[in-house]
C-alpha cells in the first residue's frame, strides 16, 4: 500500500505499469487469458459492501509505514531485524473479528506479506516469518479461524513485489533500487508457492489482494490461473500484473460504475497511515467514515477500511471506537448498503443513492433549504418514507422529482429516504443530479499542460466532472501548469471555486485565473495559496475561455474540481 499520494505521484513508471485501470476503459480492454470468476462469487463479494483492511507486522514497533519506511526512515538492517523484537502478546484474533463485526464489516483482508517480505504465517518457503519471532504464533491461522467462527469472510493481501527477497529485481527504498543479481523466474515460483499455501492452508478465501506488480506484467495471468484452480470461487484484484476481477482505487472513492466491480481501500487514520501511526495518529470523523461508505455503495463499489493495530497486538481503542459508531449506524440503516447496487442517482456533493428490488434509498447530505430536486425517473413512486425520521413529501413530474422535508427533520450526517416504485429500481438508467446553481464548467471542453503519466484517471476532465473524489493531477516535480476551460460559447459568470487536493495541502504557491473572449487573456484574479475551498466572487464578466494558470507550485499541482457559477 502506498504511503500517501505524494509518494504515489513520485513513483517510477515501472512501478505503476498494469495498475489501476480506468473504469471507462474497461469495455475496450483485451479479454483476459485466464478463467473468469463465477458471477455469483462477485455478487457475494459485492453484497458485503464493507470490509476491514489490516496492515500489521513488526514495523508497528516503529510507528512508521509498512514497507515504505524500509531503507527510508528506518535503515534496512534495522528494519529487517525488527521481527526479532516482535512479541505482540495482546494479540487476540477473536477480538479483532469482534471489532470488525461491531463495525458492520462483512469481511477482513490481512496483509499476510507486505513489500518488506515479512510473512505473518507459518510459510515453508522462507524463515523470514512470524514463527521465528519471539511471538512464534501463526497469525493468519488464528485470524482465519476466528473469522470462520464468527461468520466473517477472510481474505489475504499478498504483495506481488518483495524488496527483501534476493531474487526480486528491486529493493528499498520504495522499490527504486535495482539489484545487480536477481532471478525473477525463481521469485515467481516462490510467489506461487506462497499463494498456494495461503489458499490451501487458510481457505476458503474471499479474495487474494495483490499489490504493486513491479516487473510482473505477463506473469500475473499465472497467478490468476493458479488461484482459480485451487479455489474457483475466489475473487482476485487487479494488481496481479495482468488484471483481475475488480479495480482498487486507493485513498479515493471509485467513480460510478455498474459494469466493472471496484473496491476503494481507505484508511481510518487521520493522517492516512496504513500501519500503526503512533498514539497521536488520530482517526477520521464519523461523518467522513459514513460518507465514504455511503458514497462508495452509491457508486456501486465496496469500501475496505484499514486499521493499523498497535505493536502489542491490540486495535487502538480510538480506531475501534470510531468503527463501533459506524456499526451502530449500519445496525439501523444497513438495508440501504448491504446487497444493494449503486444509483440510479449518481453520487455527488448532495448525497448518494442505492437500490434493491423496487426500492431506491436516497441518502441526502445537503438539501437546498428544505428541498432536494432530483432528475425525473421513468417509474411511478408508490410510497415514500424517511427512515431517519420525520415527514417527507414528494412531487413527481415528467421533468423532476422533488423531496421536501422541514429542516428540523434533517438528520445530522445523512437523511435517508426510501422510495418504493411500481417496478424494479434496476430498470432505471444512471442519472446525475443538476440544479440551477451547478457549475457552468460541468462537461465543458478542457485541456491541460500536463497530466500525471498520461493516465486517463488523472485527466483534465476529472477537474470538471462534478465529483470531488476524482482529480486532475500533474507529474511529480511539476512547478508550473495550466488548466484551460472552453465553455462552448460566451457565458456570464460571477463566482469561481477551486478545490485543491487535500492530500498534500498548499502545493500551489502562486496562481492567476484568466479569461478570454477574443484574442487576449485578461487576469481576473491572482493570489498565492488556494487550498481545498478557494471561492471568489466578482462583478459579472462574460467570456468563453477560463484558465487556471499555476505560476509556482511545490510539487505536482493537483485539482479536485474547478467550478464556474453564474
Amino acid at each position: 500500500m502506498k504511503k500517501n499520494m505524494k509518494r504515489y505521484l513520485s513513483l517510477t513508471a515501472a512501478l505503476t505499469t498494469g495498475l489501476w485501470l480506468q473504469a471507462a476503459d474497461v469495455s475496450t480492454a483485451p479479454q483476459p487469458a485466464w478463467p473468469r470468476v463465477d458471477p455469483a462469487a462477485i455478487k457475494n463479494w459485492q453484497d458485503k459492501r464493507f470490509g476491514m483492511f489490516i496492515h500489521w507486522g513488526p514495523v508497528s514497533l516503529t510507528a512508521r509505514e509498512i514497507g515504505w519506511s524500509r531503507g527510508a526512515e528506518t535503515p534496512i538492517a534495522v528494519y529487517d531485524n525488527l521481527y526479532r523484537q516482535f512479541n505482540p502478546t495482546n494479540f487476540n484474533a477473536d477480538e479483532w473479528v469482534a471489532v470488525a463485526k461491531n463495525a458492520g464489516m462483512k469481511y477482513i483482508v490481512l496483509t499476510t506479506k507486505h513489500h518488506d517480505g515479512f510473512c505473518l504465517w507459518d510459510t515453508k518457503q522462507t524463515d523470514f516469518n512470524i514463527m521465528n519471532s519471539p511471538f512464534g504464533r501463526d497469525v493468519v491461522k488464528e485470524l482465519s479461524g476466528a473469522c470462520k467462527k464468527a461468520g466473517i469472510s477472510f481474505g489475504t493481501y499478498y504483495s506481488t513485489c518483495d524488496w527483501h527477497h534476493p531474487d526480486f529485481p528491486l529493493t528499498s527504498p520504495g522499490g527504486n533500487v535495482k539489484r545487480e543479481k536477481y532471478d525473477l523466474d525463481a521469485y515467481n515460483r516462490y510467489l506461487l508457492a506462497q499463494i498456494s499455501e495461503l489458499i490451501t492452508n487458510y481457505g476458503p478465501l474471499i479474495t487474494i489482494w495483490n499489490d504493486v506488480p513491479q516487473r510482473f506484467e505477463g506473469r500475473g495471468a499465472n497467478t490468476i490461473k493458479l488461484v482459480r484452480r485451487l479455489q474457483p470461487d475466489i475473487t482476485i484484484n487487479n494488481r496481479t500484473g495482468d488484471g483481475g476481477d475488480y479495480e482498487t482505487p486507493e485513498q479515493r472513492l471509485g467513480g460510478f460504475n455498474l459494469e466493472r466491480p471496484w473496491e476503494s481501500c481507505m484508511t481510518i487514520s487521520a493522517h492516512n497511515a496504513w500501519a500503526w501511526g503512533g498514539s497521536a495518529d488520530g482517526v477520521k470523523s464519523l461523518e467522513a467514515c459514513l460518507r465514504m461508505l455511503i458514497s462508495g455503495a452509491g457508486g456501486d463499489g465496496n469500501v475496505l477500511l484499514n486499521v493499523g493495530p498497535r505493536p502489542d497486538g491490540k486495535i487502538d481503542p480510538e480506531q475501534s471506537g470510531r468503527l463501533k459508531e459506524v456499526g451502530d449506524w449500519l445496525a439501523k440503516y444497513g438495508e440501504s448498503i448491504y446487497g444493494t447496487r449503486g444509483g440510479p442517482f449518481k453520487p455527488g456533493k448532495w448525497g448518494a443513492s442505492t437500490r434493491k428490488g423496487n426500492r431506491i434509498y436516497v441518502h441526502v447530505y445537503e438539501f437546498d433549504g428544505d428541498t432536494l430536486e432530483l432528475p425525473a425517473i421513468p417509474a411511478r413512486i408508490v410510497a415514500v418514507r424517511a427512515l431517519t425520521g420525520g415527514q417527507v413529501r414528494f412531487q413527481q413530474t415528467e421533468s423532476a422529482l422533488k423531496l421536501t422535508m422541514p429542516a428540523a427533520s434533517h438528520a445530522a450526517l445523512d437523511t435517508l429516504i426510501a422510495l418504493d416504485l411500481d417496478q424494479s429500481a434496476m430498470s432505471i438508467p444512471p442519472l446525475r443530479r443538476h440544479s440551477p446553481s451547478d457549475s457552468l464548467a460541468i462537461g465543458a471542453k478542457v485541456t491541460a499542460s500536463n497530466v500525471y503519466q498520461h493516465q486517463t484517471e488523472y485527466a483534465a476532465e476529472k477537474a470538471l466532472d462534478d465529483d470531488l473524489e476524482t482529480r486532475w493531477a500533474t507529474d511529480g516535480g511539476t512547478r508550473q501548469a495550466w488548466l484551460e476551460v472552453d465553455l462552448g460559447k460566451s457565458q456570464t459568470f460571477s463566482r469561481i471555486a477551486v478545490h485543491e487536493w487535500e492530500g498534500d495541502k498548499d502545493r500551489i504557491q502562486k496562481f492567476e485565473i484568466q479569461i478570454r473572449d477574443g484574442a487576449d487573456w485578461k487576469t481576473l484574479l491572482a493570489g498565492t495559496t488556494m487550498g481545498p475551498n478557494f471561492k471568489q466572487s466578482f462583478p459579472p464578466v462574460t467570456a468563453r475561455f477560463v484558465r487556471l494558470n499555476i505560476l509556482e507550485a511545490k510539487d505536482g499541482p493537483t485539482i479536485d474540481e474547478l467550478q464556474i457559477f453564474k
